[in-house]
């Protein structure tokens, strides 16, 4: 089979997709798509791609860095920046927690509003 499959979106679990679904909006001037209690999508500037939240109750906040006796990370999205000042300060304004642990000089490591993680770099 010699056919592409492209990937269009990640979907992650939120307590509300909603809330969610409008951060990542905000981070990213992204538009919003669906946006229903519990399902909402964030939608990229060409269309091509996009972040959807879906709902879940028993939701758990990951650890960073990870832990055995805690929830593990079990994926982080990587969004490339201009600048590492610029974003951070976007970043916050929207809402993240940048992370104490920060291990590289040119990536950022953020937790979203429920603590997903995400990097910016440059």
């Amino acid at each position: 089979m010699n056919e592409k499959i492209p990937l269009k979106g990640v979907v992650l679990d939120a307590p509300d997709a909603r809330e969610l679904a409008r951060f990542y909006c905000r981070l990213l001037g992204w538009e919003l798509g669906d946006d229903e209690a519990d399902w909402a999508t964030a939608i990229g500037p060409d269309g091509s791609t996009k972040l959807s939240f879906q709902g879940e109750p028993a939701y758990q906040t990951p650890t960073w860095p990870s832990t055995a006796e805690n929830q593990q990370m079990q994926l982080h999205l990587d969004f490339q920046v201009p600048d590492l000042e610029s974003g951070h300060r976007r970043a916050i304004d929207a809402g993240a927690r940048l992370m104490d642990f920060q291990p590289l000089p040119n990536v950022r490591i953020y937790a979203d509003p429920v603590g997903h993680i995400f990097c910016f770099f440059v």
